[in-house]
Protein backbone atom coordinates (compact mmCIF):
# COMPACT_ATOMS: atom_id res chain seq x y z
CA UNK A 1 0.00 0.00 0.00
CA UNK A 2 2.67 2.37 1.16
CA UNK A 3 4.73 1.60 -1.67
CA UNK A 4 1.31 2.24 -4.41
CA UNK A 5 0.90 5.86 -2.39
CA UNK A 6 4.77 6.76 -3.52
CA UNK A 7 3.75 6.02 -6.97
CA UNK A 8 0.88 7.61 -7.41
CA UNK A 9 2.01 10.95 -5.90
CA UNK A 10 5.32 10.70 -8.13
CA UNK A 11 7.35 11.05 -4.10
CA UNK A 12 9.26 7.71 -5.90
CA UNK A 13 9.99 8.95 -9.57
CA UNK A 14 11.24 6.22 -11.86
CA UNK A 15 13.50 6.79 -15.17
CA UNK A 16 16.01 4.41 -16.76
CA UNK A 17 16.52 6.64 -20.09
CA UNK A 18 17.20 10.10 -18.01
CA UNK A 19 18.61 9.54 -14.85
CA UNK A 20 18.92 11.71 -11.31
CA UNK A 21 21.75 12.62 -10.20
CA UNK A 22 22.03 12.26 -6.46
CA UNK A 23 24.03 14.61 -4.30
CA UNK A 24 26.95 12.17 -4.17
CA UNK A 25 26.97 12.97 -8.29
CA UNK A 26 26.10 9.37 -8.41
CA UNK A 27 23.24 9.03 -11.32
CA UNK A 28 20.44 6.65 -10.52
CA UNK A 29 17.26 5.29 -12.05
CA UNK A 30 15.14 6.30 -8.63
CA UNK A 31 14.86 9.33 -6.94
CA UNK A 32 12.71 9.40 -4.07
CA UNK A 33 11.62 12.47 -2.22
CA UNK A 34 8.62 11.62 0.65
CA UNK A 35 8.92 15.06 1.65
CA UNK A 36 5.91 15.09 -0.98
CA UNK A 37 3.00 13.01 1.08
CA UNK A 38 2.91 15.96 3.64
CA UNK A 39 1.11 17.58 0.77
CA UNK A 40 -1.75 14.60 0.28
CA UNK A 41 -3.66 14.67 4.04
CA UNK A 42 -4.70 10.79 3.41
CA UNK A 43 -1.58 9.64 2.55
CA UNK A 44 0.32 11.48 5.41
CA UNK A 45 -2.47 9.90 7.89
CA UNK A 46 -1.89 6.46 6.46
CA UNK A 47 1.97 6.57 7.13
CA UNK A 48 1.76 7.96 10.21
CA UNK A 49 -0.57 5.29 11.27
CA UNK A 50 1.60 2.77 9.48
CA UNK A 51 5.05 4.06 11.56
CA UNK A 52 2.73 4.15 14.83
CA UNK A 53 2.08 0.40 13.94
CA UNK A 54 5.47 -0.26 13.52
CA UNK A 55 6.90 1.47 16.42
CA UNK A 56 4.27 -0.17 18.81
CA UNK A 57 4.32 -3.87 17.58
CA UNK A 58 8.81 -3.86 17.03
CA UNK A 59 9.68 -1.53 19.45
CA UNK A 60 7.18 -1.55 22.19
CA UNK A 61 7.81 1.10 25.10
CA UNK A 62 9.32 4.42 24.48
CA UNK A 63 10.05 7.87 25.65
CA UNK A 64 10.97 9.99 23.25
CA UNK A 65 10.38 10.11 18.95
CA UNK A 66 13.56 11.60 17.64
CA UNK A 67 13.06 12.71 14.12
CA UNK A 68 16.25 12.90 11.40
CA UNK A 69 16.39 16.52 10.38
CA UNK A 70 15.28 17.46 7.79
CA UNK A 71 13.02 15.25 6.05
CA UNK A 72 12.09 12.96 9.19
CA UNK A 73 11.02 16.28 10.98
CA UNK A 74 7.67 16.61 10.27
CA UNK A 75 7.02 12.83 10.27
CA UNK A 76 8.42 12.20 13.37
CA UNK A 77 6.11 15.19 14.79
CA UNK A 78 3.36 13.86 13.27
CA UNK A 79 4.43 10.00 15.07
CA UNK A 80 5.29 11.54 18.49
CA UNK A 81 1.76 13.68 18.73
CA UNK A 82 -0.43 10.40 17.48
CA UNK A 83 1.18 8.71 20.39
CA UNK A 84 1.38 11.26 23.04
CA UNK A 85 4.80 11.59 23.52
CA UNK A 86 8.06 14.16 23.80
CA UNK A 87 9.40 14.97 20.42
CA UNK A 88 13.04 16.30 19.38
CA UNK A 89 15.12 16.48 16.25
CA UNK A 90 18.96 15.54 15.45
CA UNK A 91 20.63 18.33 12.93
CA UNK A 92 22.83 17.28 9.79
CA UNK A 93 25.20 19.34 12.02
CA UNK A 94 25.86 21.37 15.47
CA UNK A 95 24.34 25.08 14.88
CA UNK A 96 27.24 27.58 14.39
CA UNK A 97 25.66 29.94 17.18
CA UNK A 98 24.04 30.30 19.89
CA UNK A 99 23.86 26.85 22.44
CA UNK A 100 25.73 24.87 19.58
CA UNK A 101 23.16 22.05 19.89
CA UNK A 102 23.16 19.09 17.16
CA UNK A 103 19.81 17.58 19.22
CA UNK A 104 17.11 20.31 19.56
CA UNK A 105 14.48 19.28 22.17
CA UNK A 106 14.67 17.55 25.51
CA UNK A 107 16.47 14.11 25.86
CA UNK A 108 17.44 12.21 29.13
CA UNK A 109 20.46 9.77 29.73
CA UNK A 110 18.90 6.61 30.04
CA UNK A 111 15.09 7.18 28.01
CA UNK A 112 14.39 4.96 25.16
CA UNK A 113 14.07 6.42 21.92
CA UNK A 114 12.80 5.64 18.05
CA UNK A 115 14.31 7.76 15.28
CA UNK A 116 12.38 8.55 12.56
CA UNK A 117 13.46 8.69 8.74
CA UNK A 118 11.74 9.56 5.92
CA UNK A 119 14.30 7.54 3.80
CA UNK A 120 17.29 4.96 3.81
CA UNK A 121 19.84 5.11 1.08
CA UNK A 122 23.42 3.66 2.46
CA UNK A 123 22.25 4.56 6.12
CA UNK A 124 25.22 6.61 6.92
CA UNK A 125 23.98 10.42 7.35
CA UNK A 126 20.75 8.14 9.40
CA UNK A 127 23.16 6.51 11.81
CA UNK A 128 25.08 9.88 12.56
CA UNK A 129 21.90 10.61 14.16
CA UNK A 130 22.03 7.64 16.14
CA UNK A 131 25.36 7.82 17.71
CA UNK A 132 24.72 11.68 18.83
CA UNK A 133 21.96 10.39 20.64
CA UNK A 134 23.90 7.31 22.32
CA UNK A 135 26.68 10.21 23.12
CA UNK A 136 23.91 11.64 25.21
CA UNK A 137 23.01 8.32 27.02
CA UNK A 138 19.78 7.72 25.54
CA UNK A 139 18.88 4.37 24.66
CA UNK A 140 18.11 3.64 20.73
CA UNK A 141 15.80 1.10 20.60
CA UNK A 142 15.69 1.47 16.48
CA UNK A 143 14.93 3.43 13.64
CA UNK A 144 11.63 3.56 11.26
CA UNK A 145 11.61 5.05 7.68
CA UNK A 146 8.89 5.17 4.64
CA UNK A 147 11.20 3.82 2.59
CA UNK A 148 14.80 2.28 1.79
CA UNK A 149 16.93 1.22 -1.52
CA UNK A 150 17.63 -1.73 0.06
CA UNK A 151 21.08 -1.11 -0.61
CA UNK A 152 23.19 -3.66 0.85
CA UNK A 153 26.02 -1.24 1.77
CA UNK A 154 22.97 -0.01 3.69
CA UNK A 155 22.25 -3.36 5.76
CA UNK A 156 26.31 -3.15 6.46
CA UNK A 157 26.36 -0.06 7.87
CA UNK A 158 23.22 -0.61 10.13
CA UNK A 159 24.31 -4.34 11.47
CA UNK A 160 27.55 -2.10 12.53
CA UNK A 161 25.55 0.08 14.14
CA UNK A 162 23.94 -2.47 16.28
CA UNK A 163 20.65 -0.55 14.87
CA UNK A 164 17.08 -2.31 13.92
CA UNK A 165 15.90 -0.54 11.13
CA UNK A 166 11.96 -0.70 10.32
CA UNK A 167 10.26 0.45 6.86
CA UNK A 168 7.45 0.73 5.73
CA UNK A 169 8.30 -0.43 2.02
CA UNK A 170 11.33 -1.12 0.07
CA UNK A 171 12.67 -1.68 -3.03
CA UNK A 172 11.78 -4.95 -4.13
CA UNK A 173 7.89 -4.44 -3.18
CA UNK A 174 7.95 -0.66 -5.15
CA UNK A 175 8.96 -2.57 -7.88
CA UNK A 176 6.69 -5.52 -7.76
CA UNK A 177 3.92 -2.64 -7.40
CA UNK A 178 5.53 -0.34 -10.59
CA UNK A 179 5.62 -3.44 -12.79
CA UNK A 180 1.70 -4.52 -11.92
CA UNK A 181 0.70 -0.93 -12.33
CA UNK A 182 2.59 -0.51 -15.43
CA UNK A 183 4.89 2.72 -13.86
CA UNK A 184 7.56 0.78 -16.09
CA UNK A 185 8.18 -2.34 -18.60
CA UNK A 186 10.09 -5.62 -17.31
CA UNK A 187 12.90 -4.33 -19.28
CA UNK A 188 13.15 -1.33 -17.20
CA UNK A 189 12.72 -3.69 -14.37
CA UNK A 190 15.71 -5.55 -15.14
CA UNK A 191 17.62 -1.93 -15.32
CA UNK A 192 16.43 -0.96 -12.11
CA UNK A 193 16.96 -4.00 -9.91
CA UNK A 194 21.09 -3.92 -12.07
CA UNK A 195 21.00 -0.32 -10.64
CA UNK A 196 20.22 -2.00 -6.95
CA UNK A 197 23.09 -4.45 -7.04
CA UNK A 198 25.86 -1.89 -7.99
CA UNK A 199 24.62 1.56 -8.18
CA UNK A 200 28.33 2.58 -9.21
CA UNK A 201 29.04 0.32 -11.85
CA UNK A 202 25.39 1.37 -12.81
CA UNK A 203 26.21 4.96 -12.43
CA UNK A 204 29.69 4.58 -14.77
CA UNK A 205 27.47 3.20 -17.43
CA UNK A 206 25.07 6.43 -17.62
CA UNK A 207 27.19 9.11 -17.27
Amino acid sequence: MVSANLLQIKAIKLNNGLPFTWASGLKSPIYCDNRITLSYPKIRTYIRQQLVKAITEQFGNVDVIVGVATAGIPQGALVAQELGLPFAYVRSAAKDHGLSNKIEGTINSGQTVVVIEDLVSTGKSSLEAVYALRETGAKVAGMAAIFSYGLQIAAENFKAADCRLVTLSDYDSMISKAVEEEYISKKDEASLREWREDPKAWSDRHQ
